[in-house]
């Protein structure tokens, strides 16, 4: 394996893994952040039906990103955890929450209103801490001879709340034009109607970050205006995600508006990662810094490919069987 950069591999990985999470689980918990706004209750029951059989096995992925990071990357959890343990609180606090209200709900008719708050409440509390830890990792941390030594609220920032806000509408779009592929009648119509309005938000917090990242972070600014000019493909094409969404809306097509969703994530994950290439804890231990042995990584590695090809065989498998429409009335329970 020597001809093979092992720390590499594992960057690709996790990084795979942590795209798969925001992408599976973000239209689930953009759709809690929509439940108060919904029409009637018929549109909650199809909103919660469209994700209820795929919502637990998404976040295989954030469970595969976090040992991953455990085990190939250690000094990753040696300074994040420390620094963001009340973030990551309340990201788990949130999802706890948004999990028992999936299987309460169908069964509570008295107190479902309270059960429709949790899913809710937990779905906006989880997507907003996630944006917040992202908002922290781009301003960077206090870090000495390998050891975080800032405060317990160093992570929570005016910038990192734009961002943790910033991610709740970009889950909310996402849910939106998940609702489009998956509802009919009155509960897409709606989604169709609100779709622009995020799309209109999520660019508006995308300009202000992205005008307002330099100036937390000046390694981004030297990355975003020295020698490396192809960088700018990224937000171009997140860009013409943004209007292939707008303009697939229009049309009333289906499946594009959520496609062109994704784009938008994608490619903003893609600048996002080469805005810090290649360090994975700010302001400067890279991803080799923070590697664990060769010996470690490829015995983890052995596990993992064969984990991985598993994983996606389940979960295709797992959207096919519930492929088509989800209709008032109807559901896999």
């Amino acid at each position: 394996m020597e001809m093979f950069d092992l720390t590499l591999i594992w960057a690709g990985i996790i990084g795979f893994g942590i795209m798969m999470y925001v992408l599976m689980d973000g239209f689930d918990l953009g759709l809690g952040i929509l439940f108060p706004f919904a029409p009637d209750e018929d549109s909650r029951d199809v909103m919660m039906n469209s994700v209820a059989p795929v919502w637990d096995g998404n976040e295989t992925w954030l469970v595969l990103g976090g040992a991953g990071l455990l085990g190939a990357f250690p000094l990753v959890y040696s300074v994040f955890l420390p620094a963001l343990y009340i973030g990551v609180f309340l990201m788990l606090a949130g999802l706890i929450f948004r999990g028992v209200a999936f299987e309460f709900r169908f069964k509570s008719r008295r107190n479902r209103r309270w059960w429709n708050r949790a899913f809710s409440w937990g779905s906006g509390v989880a997507a907003f801490a996630q944006g917040a830890v992202v908002g922290a990792y781009i301003q960077g941390f206090r870090v000495e001879n390998f050891a975080y030594v800032g405060g317990a609220f160093d992570w929570l920032t005016p910038f990192s709340v734009l961002t943790g806000l910033g991610l709740m509408a970009g889950y909310a779009l996402l849910g939106a034009t998940w609702l489009i592929l998956k509802s009919e009648g009155h509960v897409q119509d709606w989604a169709y109607k609100i779709t622009p309005m995020l799309l209109a938000l999520v660019l508006v917090v995308f300009a202000i970050i992205s005008i307002w990242t330099p100036f937390v972070n000046p390694m981004v600014w030297e990355r975003w205006f020295g020698n490396l000019q192809l960088i700018w493909v990224f937000p171009a094409l997140a860009l013409f995600s943004a209007f292939m969404v707008y303009r697939s809306v229009k049309r009333r097509d289906e499946g594009i508006p959520f496609v062109a969703t994704i784009g938008i994530y994608v490619f903003t994950y893609l600048g996002l990662i080469v805005s810090k290439w290649p360090v994975i804890v700010p302001p400067n231990y890279t991803l080799w810094d923070a590697a664990s042995a060769p010996e470690s990584q490829l015995f983890l590695l052995i596990g993992v490919l064969f984990v991985i090809p598993i994983i996606l065989a389940y979960t295709a498998w797992t959207y096919w069987v519930f492929r088509g429409k989800v209709r008032v009335g109807e559901g896999y329970h």
